[in-house]
């Protein structure tokens, strides 16, 4: 609402109301669900057009005798290395399946018995950290 001229009637269309609603959820939905499909159609274009008229040479000289093909090189670099990476996590996971876990997990839980101390896993500890925050 602070952009001049055009603030409140912003606010008023992204939020599809004078106040956050079901029409404001509704669209957030919508646009989080719509923006990776944009995203993707706008790389594509972005790829047509470099591979219509190739990227710019600011120096302005000759450099075709530098350059490599993308496709067969590059490409069976990537598929190469993806498949090394998909092998080293299957061979994790069906050979070492106890091992990138916690030790505490593997303690029989006791329902009638809380811990004195919860700690939430490394990637929660950022909204553990809020919920303590609040009283």
């Amino acid at each position: 609402s602070v952009v001049p001229y055009i603030g409140e009637v912003l606010v008023y269309w992204i939020w599809g109301g004078f106040s956050v609603d079901n029409a404001t959820l509704s669209r957030f939905f919508c646009f989080h669900f719509l923006f990776p499909f944009i995203i993707v159609g706008l790389v594509i274009l972005h790829f047509l057009f470099l591979h219509e008229g190739g990227s710019n040479n600011p120096l302005g000289l000759n450099s075709d005798l530098d350059k490599i093909p993308f496709h067969h090189y590059h490409t069976y670099k990537d598929i190469l290395g993806f498949l090394v990476m998909l092998f080293a996590l299957v061979e994790l996971s069906l050979l070492f399946p106890n091992m990138l876990g916690d030790a505490e997990n593997f303690i029989p839980a006791i329902p009638l018995v809380t811990p004195i101390h919860i700690k939430p896993e490394w990637y929660f500890l950022f909204a553990y950290a809020i919920l303590r925050s609040i009283p």
